[in-house]
């Protein structure tokens, strides 16, 4: 797929920087449209709550979200300009994961931010990466708030492991996969047979990607299924990959635990950003 039209999340944690820098590198190697989104999360107020909490407390907030947001889109009218490339600010009001699902929908990919634990910021959603991913049907990356890579997807992991999950996000990143210098499958535990990765695993997918440029080098190792998620993790870091390309692995028993243990240990831990889609 080729991106030419990329969404970034942007809200007022100390991390949207650092992913805003990254969205333009990802813009300016695809030569693609970048768009900002970020929602003001104007609660609505019922009359009870206004008498409770008086109107002064309640302009207070909406003074400070509105504020938040002015302060956001000169930080992101700053880099785009040093930046050169063509992007647009969108302001919107209304509830984060709906909002950011509305206009990923449109969107080739949409960047993300990892969840910073004990924090809630003005323009920020805990539950984001899950509605985007679950909801949009459209690939999103998700960026650590910690040091993101000041390259994008030259060292590529990509986890194989021959599901509907991992065939869609290697499609979906196939762009990405083509630009990278080096692309390692990893595939753990892998099933051989029909139904799983064949007599010889790795090899089906590594034929295919190399048909589209992809140079990809399969790498097969053992773990326990409960450390499946530090596994790829440490494989990461010894291939000093970049980013990470999965599925959204797990069950889907119900609605609010769509992504299973692997995939949330990921996300709760990643040192590089994630590209995931279902």
């Amino acid at each position: 797929m080729t991106l030419k039209d990329i969404l970034v999340h942007i809200d007022s944690s100390p991390s949207a920087a650092g992913r805003l820098d990254y969205a333009i590198r990802l813009a300016q190697t695809h030569d693609a449209h970048l768009a900002a989104i970020y929602v003001v999360a104007v609660a609505p107020i019922h009359q009870y709550t206004e008498a409770d909490l008086g109107p002064e407390l309640i302009e207070a907030h909406d003074r400070f979200m509105r504020e938040s947001a002015e302060e956001a889109k000169r930080l992101f009218d700053e880099k785009v300009a040093r930046a050169g490339i063509a992007a647009e600010w969108r302001q919107v009001e209304g509830a984060v994961p709906e909002m950011v699902v509305l206009h990923a929908r449109y969107a080739d990919l949409t960047v993300l931010g990892q969840r910073i634990p004990g924090r809630l910021d003005a323009g920020a959603a805990p539950e984001l990466p899950d509605h985007v991913v679950v909801d949009v049907g459209r690939p999103a990356i998700v960026v650590p708030y910690e040091d993101p890579p000041d390259t994008v997807a030259r060292r590529v992991l990509l986890a194989w492991n021959a599901s509907r999950a991992a065939a869609r996000a290697t499609n979906d990143a196939l762009s990405i996969l083509a630009d990278a210098d080096e692309v390692r499958i990893m595939v753990i535990n892998p099933k051989k047979g029909v139904m799983g990765h064949g007599e010889l695993p790795g090899a089906d997918i590594a034929t295919h990607l190399a048909r589209h440029g992809v140079k990809g080098e399969v790498v097969e190792v053992t773990a326990d299924r409960k450390t499946v998620g530090d596994e790829l993790i440490a494989q990461c870091q010894a291939f000093n990959a970049d980013m990470m390309v999965i599925g959204s692995y797990g069950s889907f028993r119900l609605r609010e635990l769509v992504f299973g243990g692997t995939t949330r240990h990921i996300l709760a831990n990643m040192t590089v950003p994630v590209f995931m889609s279902r």
